[in-house]
């Protein structure tokens, strides 16, 4: 599939996304795997296995949903072809509910490690994406729609999906 779908679409249909999603995929397995044995001192154990684990199927399916709402609930696809800004449905809690759902997704799966070690990479990947998307994907929306998305900056989080009073 080619990344712009018609003439005079201004922004690439997948930007960033995949290179972001895989980077910060990457960094999970990594850190799930060395879990197991570089980073054994950190399992927690008893009652805290299954907490982790309730609280990591939560955030996984918690994760899927906002990926879904934000991928294909949401019909952006258009908006990207016809080069209109979207604020409203899941863009109006949060600006990359697709980077989110995928961030919220491996939070999740860490967690069902029960590692305390594990807990630094969530914090690694939202740097990553918070970097990643202010020099790249934020730039490419300022070029085009200059003050409305500033405005939108404004009122809606980049990685965490909240609605701002």
């Amino acid at each position: 599939m080619k990344n712009y779908v018609k003439e005079g679409q201004k922004l690439p249909m997948f930007g960033i996304g995949p290179y972001l999603v895989y980077g910060m995929g990457m960094l999970t397995l990594m850190g799930l795997i060395m879990s197991g044995n570089v980073l054994r001192s950190g399992i927690l154990e008893g009652a805290w296995i299954i907490v982790f684990r309730i609280v990591g199927i939560i955030l996984m399916v918690i994760g899927v949903y906002v990926w879904y709402i934000g991928a294909l609930g949401s019909n952006m696809d258009e908006n990207i072809i016809e080069n209109i800004l979207k604020t409203d449905g899941i863009y109006s809690w949060v600006r990359n509910p697709m980077y989110s759902g995928w961030w919220i997704f491996m939070i999740g799966l860490k967690l069902m490690w029960h590692n305390a070690w594990l807990f630094v990479i969530p914090v690694i990947n939202w740097l990553i994406m918070t970097i990643v998307l202010k020099n790249t994907e934020e730039k490419w929306l300022f070029d085009l729609y200059g003050k409305d998305y500033e405005e939108y900056k404004k009122r809606v989080n980049r990685c965490i999906p909240f609605k701002r009073q």
